[in-house]
Protein backbone atom coordinates (compact mmCIF):
# COMPACT_ATOMS: atom_id res chain seq x y z
CA UNK A 1 0.00 0.00 0.00
CA UNK A 2 2.91 2.26 0.84
CA UNK A 3 4.38 1.81 -2.50
CA UNK A 4 1.19 2.22 -4.23
CA UNK A 5 0.89 5.91 -2.43
CA UNK A 6 3.61 6.42 -3.37
CA UNK A 7 3.81 5.38 -6.96
CA UNK A 8 -0.10 7.31 -7.18
CA UNK A 9 1.47 9.95 -5.69
CA UNK A 10 4.30 10.26 -7.91
CA UNK A 11 2.01 10.21 -11.24
CA UNK A 12 0.16 13.65 -9.78
CA UNK A 13 2.97 15.16 -9.14
CA UNK A 14 3.96 14.13 -13.31
CA UNK A 15 0.65 15.16 -14.82
CA UNK A 16 0.43 18.34 -12.32
CA UNK A 17 3.87 19.74 -13.60
CA UNK A 18 2.25 18.64 -17.02
CA UNK A 19 -0.58 20.56 -16.33
CA UNK A 20 1.10 23.95 -15.83
CA UNK A 21 3.83 23.63 -18.08
CA UNK A 22 1.16 23.64 -20.44
CA UNK A 23 -0.80 26.87 -19.10
CA UNK A 24 2.24 28.60 -19.23
CA UNK A 25 2.73 27.76 -23.02
CA UNK A 26 -0.77 28.67 -24.01
CA UNK A 27 -2.21 32.12 -24.48
CA UNK A 28 -3.90 33.64 -21.98
CA UNK A 29 -7.43 32.95 -21.82
CA UNK A 30 -8.05 37.29 -20.57
CA UNK A 31 -8.28 38.84 -24.30
CA UNK A 32 -6.07 41.93 -24.81
CA UNK A 33 -7.51 44.63 -26.57
CA UNK A 34 -5.32 46.43 -29.48
CA UNK A 35 -5.24 49.72 -30.22
CA UNK A 36 -6.25 49.98 -33.73
CA UNK A 37 -5.20 53.28 -35.46
CA UNK A 38 -8.51 55.10 -37.04
CA UNK A 39 -7.50 55.27 -41.10
CA UNK A 40 -9.84 57.86 -42.99
CA UNK A 41 -10.81 56.12 -45.85
CA UNK A 42 -8.98 57.01 -49.08
CA UNK A 43 -12.27 58.50 -51.29
CA UNK A 44 -13.69 60.27 -48.09
CA UNK A 45 -12.99 64.11 -46.81
CA UNK A 46 -10.60 64.21 -43.49
CA UNK A 47 -13.36 66.15 -41.61
CA UNK A 48 -10.77 69.29 -40.42
CA UNK A 49 -10.58 69.94 -43.91
CA UNK A 50 -14.38 69.39 -44.31
CA UNK A 51 -14.96 72.03 -42.23
CA UNK A 52 -12.95 74.47 -43.28
CA UNK A 53 -14.26 73.88 -46.96
CA UNK A 54 -18.17 74.11 -45.96
CA UNK A 55 -16.93 77.73 -44.40
CA UNK A 56 -14.74 79.19 -47.18
CA UNK A 57 -16.37 77.62 -50.54
CA UNK A 58 -19.58 77.81 -52.10
CA UNK A 59 -19.84 73.94 -52.13
CA UNK A 60 -21.97 71.60 -49.81
CA UNK A 61 -21.11 68.79 -48.37
CA UNK A 62 -22.48 66.31 -51.22
CA UNK A 63 -20.55 68.38 -53.70
CA UNK A 64 -17.71 68.47 -51.96
CA UNK A 65 -17.37 64.77 -51.38
CA UNK A 66 -18.03 64.47 -55.07
CA UNK A 67 -15.20 66.64 -56.33
CA UNK A 68 -12.85 64.80 -53.77
CA UNK A 69 -13.44 61.82 -55.52
CA UNK A 70 -12.74 63.47 -58.80
CA UNK A 71 -9.79 64.57 -57.15
CA UNK A 72 -8.66 61.14 -55.88
CA UNK A 73 -9.08 59.96 -59.51
CA UNK A 74 -7.47 62.65 -60.99
CA UNK A 75 -4.48 61.86 -58.66
CA UNK A 76 -4.39 58.27 -59.12
CA UNK A 77 -4.06 58.21 -63.16
CA UNK A 78 -1.40 60.91 -62.92
CA UNK A 79 0.32 58.70 -60.55
CA UNK A 80 -0.32 55.20 -62.87
CA UNK A 81 1.01 57.67 -65.87
CA UNK A 82 4.32 59.14 -64.66
CA UNK A 83 7.54 57.42 -65.75
CA UNK A 84 10.87 57.23 -64.06
CA UNK A 85 13.23 59.94 -64.43
CA UNK A 86 16.30 57.65 -64.20
CA UNK A 87 15.87 53.71 -65.69
CA UNK A 88 15.38 51.79 -62.62
CA UNK A 89 14.60 54.39 -60.38
CA UNK A 90 11.34 54.47 -58.63
CA UNK A 91 8.44 56.36 -59.83
CA UNK A 92 8.09 59.78 -58.25
CA UNK A 93 4.97 59.67 -56.32
CA UNK A 94 2.80 62.79 -57.40
CA UNK A 95 0.98 63.78 -54.02
CA UNK A 96 -2.35 66.10 -55.65
CA UNK A 97 -2.78 67.24 -59.20
CA UNK A 98 0.33 68.28 -61.29
CA UNK A 99 0.47 70.84 -64.05
CA UNK A 100 0.07 68.37 -66.78
CA UNK A 101 -3.64 67.17 -65.36
CA UNK A 102 -4.47 70.69 -64.43
CA UNK A 103 -4.36 71.49 -67.86
CA UNK A 104 -6.09 68.64 -69.18
CA UNK A 105 -8.63 69.68 -67.05
CA UNK A 106 -9.10 73.23 -68.16
CA UNK A 107 -8.53 72.14 -71.43
CA UNK A 108 -11.30 69.04 -71.80
CA UNK A 109 -14.12 69.59 -68.94
CA UNK A 110 -14.18 73.56 -69.34
CA UNK A 111 -13.39 74.06 -72.26
CA UNK A 112 -10.61 76.99 -71.33
CA UNK A 113 -8.95 76.94 -74.75
CA UNK A 114 -6.99 79.49 -73.88
CA UNK A 115 -2.96 81.24 -74.78
CA UNK A 116 -0.54 78.91 -73.08
CA UNK A 117 1.16 81.90 -71.39
CA UNK A 118 -2.54 82.72 -69.54
CA UNK A 119 -3.24 79.08 -68.99
CA UNK A 120 0.51 79.19 -66.73
CA UNK A 121 -0.43 81.89 -65.07
CA UNK A 122 -3.76 80.28 -63.90
CA UNK A 123 -1.87 77.54 -62.53
CA UNK A 124 0.84 80.28 -61.12
CA UNK A 125 -1.79 82.25 -59.65
CA UNK A 126 -4.06 79.52 -58.09
CA UNK A 127 -3.73 79.49 -54.27
CA UNK A 128 -1.92 77.48 -52.58
CA UNK A 129 -1.54 78.95 -49.24
CA UNK A 130 1.91 78.25 -47.10
CA UNK A 131 3.25 76.47 -50.58
CA UNK A 132 3.73 79.76 -52.26
CA UNK A 133 2.05 78.61 -55.52
CA UNK A 134 4.42 75.71 -56.18
CA UNK A 135 3.83 72.21 -56.16
CA UNK A 136 0.76 70.09 -57.09
CA UNK A 137 -2.54 70.98 -55.51
CA UNK A 138 -3.81 69.76 -52.86
CA UNK A 139 -7.47 68.93 -52.38
CA UNK A 140 -8.70 71.72 -50.33
CA UNK A 141 -6.36 74.25 -52.93
CA UNK A 142 -8.24 72.85 -55.53
CA UNK A 143 -11.64 72.95 -54.03
CA UNK A 144 -11.46 76.31 -53.43
CA UNK A 145 -9.87 77.54 -56.79
CA UNK A 146 -12.89 76.00 -58.28
CA UNK A 147 -15.46 77.79 -55.87
CA UNK A 148 -13.83 80.79 -57.57
CA UNK A 149 -13.79 80.08 -60.77
CA UNK A 150 -17.72 78.23 -60.77
CA UNK A 151 -19.15 80.01 -58.30
CA UNK A 152 -17.25 83.27 -57.19
CA UNK A 153 -18.59 86.76 -57.17
CA UNK A 154 -17.93 89.44 -59.57
CA UNK A 155 -15.66 90.78 -56.78
CA UNK A 156 -13.45 87.22 -56.72
CA UNK A 157 -13.37 86.74 -60.23
CA UNK A 158 -11.81 89.98 -61.14
CA UNK A 159 -9.35 89.67 -57.97
CA UNK A 160 -8.62 86.50 -60.22
CA UNK A 161 -7.85 87.56 -63.43
CA UNK A 162 -5.97 90.57 -62.52
CA UNK A 163 -3.50 88.21 -61.02
CA UNK A 164 -2.97 86.45 -63.44
CA UNK A 165 -2.29 89.39 -65.70
CA UNK A 166 0.33 90.15 -63.92
CA UNK A 167 2.35 88.43 -64.86
CA UNK A 168 5.57 89.21 -62.00
CA UNK A 169 2.68 89.63 -59.29
CA UNK A 170 4.09 93.70 -58.78
CA UNK A 171 0.64 94.70 -57.80
CA UNK A 172 0.33 96.28 -61.44
CA UNK A 173 -0.60 95.49 -65.24
CA UNK A 174 2.20 97.14 -67.46
CA UNK A 175 2.75 98.13 -70.96
CA UNK A 176 5.27 95.40 -71.14
CA UNK A 177 2.65 92.58 -69.07
CA UNK A 178 -0.17 93.24 -71.75
CA UNK A 179 2.01 93.67 -75.03
CA UNK A 180 2.97 89.88 -74.00
CA UNK A 181 -0.46 89.00 -73.30
CA UNK A 182 -1.72 90.46 -76.27
CA UNK A 183 1.04 89.26 -78.69
CA UNK A 184 0.08 85.05 -77.30
CA UNK A 185 -3.30 86.20 -78.34
CA UNK A 186 -3.50 87.68 -81.69
CA UNK A 187 -2.31 85.69 -85.12
CA UNK A 188 -0.39 87.13 -87.21
CA UNK A 189 -2.45 88.22 -90.34
CA UNK A 190 -0.89 87.66 -94.17
CA UNK A 191 1.22 90.82 -95.13
CA UNK A 192 1.42 92.18 -91.53
CA UNK A 193 4.97 93.83 -92.00
CA UNK A 194 5.32 94.58 -87.97
CA UNK A 195 2.54 92.87 -85.94
CA UNK A 196 4.75 94.18 -83.19
CA UNK A 197 3.41 97.55 -84.46
CA UNK A 198 -0.09 96.63 -84.13
CA UNK A 199 -0.29 95.07 -80.98
CA UNK A 200 1.60 98.46 -79.60
CA UNK A 201 -1.52 100.39 -80.86
CA UNK A 202 -3.56 97.73 -79.29
CA UNK A 203 -1.82 98.31 -75.89
CA UNK A 204 -2.31 101.49 -75.62
CA UNK A 205 -5.82 101.40 -77.09
CA UNK A 206 -6.81 98.78 -73.42
CA UNK A 207 -4.61 101.16 -71.72
CA UNK A 208 -6.65 104.08 -71.85
CA UNK A 209 -10.05 101.96 -71.23
CA UNK A 210 -8.46 100.41 -67.89
CA UNK A 211 -5.74 102.94 -66.59
CA UNK A 212 -8.49 104.88 -64.23
CA UNK A 213 -5.69 107.13 -62.60
CA UNK A 214 -3.62 107.53 -66.07
CA UNK A 215 -0.25 106.70 -64.40
CA UNK A 216 0.58 104.62 -67.43
CA UNK A 217 -0.12 101.06 -65.23
CA UNK A 218 -3.06 99.54 -64.93
CA UNK A 219 -3.59 99.00 -60.56
CA UNK A 220 -6.14 96.53 -58.99
CA UNK A 221 -8.59 99.72 -58.18
CA UNK A 222 -8.10 100.49 -61.96
CA UNK A 223 -9.01 97.10 -63.26
CA UNK A 224 -11.63 96.58 -61.29
CA UNK A 225 -13.32 100.31 -61.48
CA UNK A 226 -13.02 99.53 -65.32
CA UNK A 227 -14.22 96.08 -65.01
CA UNK A 228 -17.23 97.21 -62.99
CA UNK A 229 -17.91 99.96 -65.68
CA UNK A 230 -17.64 97.61 -68.98
CA UNK A 231 -17.96 93.82 -67.73
CA UNK A 232 -16.47 92.83 -70.67
CA UNK A 233 -12.98 94.37 -69.70
CA UNK A 234 -12.74 91.02 -67.32
CA UNK A 235 -11.21 89.28 -69.64
CA UNK A 236 -9.00 91.39 -71.72
CA UNK A 237 -5.97 89.80 -72.01
CA UNK A 238 -7.23 86.34 -72.29
CA UNK A 239 -9.85 83.95 -70.86
CA UNK A 240 -9.57 83.04 -67.15
CA UNK A 241 -12.75 81.67 -65.97
CA UNK A 242 -15.26 78.89 -68.17
CA UNK A 243 -17.98 80.06 -69.53
CA UNK A 244 -21.77 80.09 -68.00
CA UNK A 245 -23.04 77.06 -69.71
CA UNK A 246 -19.96 75.29 -69.37
CA UNK A 247 -19.64 76.31 -65.45
CA UNK A 248 -23.34 74.90 -65.43
CA UNK A 249 -22.58 71.99 -66.87
CA UNK A 250 -20.06 70.58 -64.71
CA UNK A 251 -22.26 71.94 -61.00
CA UNK A 252 -24.80 69.65 -62.53
CA UNK A 253 -22.41 66.03 -62.95
CA UNK A 254 -21.65 67.38 -59.06
CA UNK A 255 -25.25 66.90 -58.23
CA UNK A 256 -25.99 63.20 -59.50
CA UNK A 257 -22.95 61.61 -58.23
Amino acid sequence: MAASAIALRGVRLFLNAGKAAAERRSPPTIKTRRRVKSVVPINKIPQPILDVLLKTTRFNRNELEALYTMYRKLVTAAQAAATPTIIGQPVPKIDGIDQNTFRDVMHNTFDLVTEEIVLDRIWSSWDRGVNGGEGALKFEAWAKGLSVLLRGSNEEKRNFCFNVYDLNSDGYITKDEMFLLLKNSLLKQPGDEDPDEGIRDLVELVLKKLDVDTDGKVSMDDYRQAVRDEPLLLEAFGQCVPARHHATTFLKTLCTK
